[in-house]
C-alpha cells in the first residue's frame, strides 16, 4: 500500500484462493451485505496479503452538492467494509486446510471495534479505489490500514480499524 515494503512482504509466499472461495466471499461481500450494494462497492483483487476494490460515483453518494464530492459517510463505510474484507481474507489464508465452504462460515461473528479515518483531500472524481491490509491478525481481534484513492491513483483518505474476530 505504501512506497515502502508492506509488513506483508516479508512474510512467506502464500498460495492464492480457490475459485469456489473467491466466488463465495464475492457473494458475501457484495450481495450478502447488502449496503455495499447500496455504495456499489465492488472487489477487485483478493489475495492472503490484501485486497481492493472499487466505487463508481453515482449521485445518490454525493456529499456536497455544489462540488460533486462524495459523502464522507461513502469513505468511512466503504473503508470499514474494506478493513473487513482484507480480515476475511486473513482469516481464509489462514485456514486454508479447511474446504472452502467451512472457511465461509468463520466470518459469522466478523464485527468493527474500531475504527479512524483521516479525509486528508476531497473525495472528488469519476471512481474510487479502496484498499486494505491486515496489519495483526490475532485470535480474537484483527488490526487493519485502509486507503481511498481517486482516479488519479491519489490517496483521499487513510483509515485504521480494529475488528473483532472470535
Amino acid at each position: 500500500m505504501s512506497k515502502s515494503t508492506p509488513p506483508s512482504a516479508a512474510a512467506p509466499a502464500q498460495r492464492a484462493f480457490e475459485p469456489e472461495f473467491v466466488a463465495g466471499l464475492k457473494v458475501i461481500f457484495e450481495e450478502k451485505i447488502v449496503f455495499n450494494q447500496v455504495l456499489g462497492l465492488k472487489i477487485t483483487s483478493l489475495r492472503p496479503d490484501g485486497v481492493a476494490g472499487r466505487i463508481d460515483m453515482k449521485p445518490e453518494l454525493v456529499g456536497h452538492y455544489a462540488y460533486n464530492r462524495v459523502h464522507g459517510g461513502v469513505i468511512s463505510a466503504g473503508l470499514d467494509a474494506m478493513g473487513g474484507l482484507a480480515v476475511m481474507a486473513a482469516i481464509g489464508a489462514k485456514h486454508l486446510d479447511e474446504p472452502p465452504e467451512q472457511r465461509l462460515h468463520r466470518f459469522a461473528k466478523l464485527g468493527t471495534i474500531d475504527l479512524r479515518i483521516d479525509y486528508l483531500r476531497p473525495g472528488i472524481g469519476s471512481h474510487f479505489e479502496l484498499r486494505a491490509e491486515v496489519l495483526r491478525l490475532g485470535s480474537r481481534v484483527a488490526t487493519t490500514r485502509m486507503e481511498f484513492l481517486g482516479p488519479d491513483g491519489q490517496i483521499m483518505s487513510a483509515g485504521a480499524a480494529a475488528y473483532i474476530v472470535s
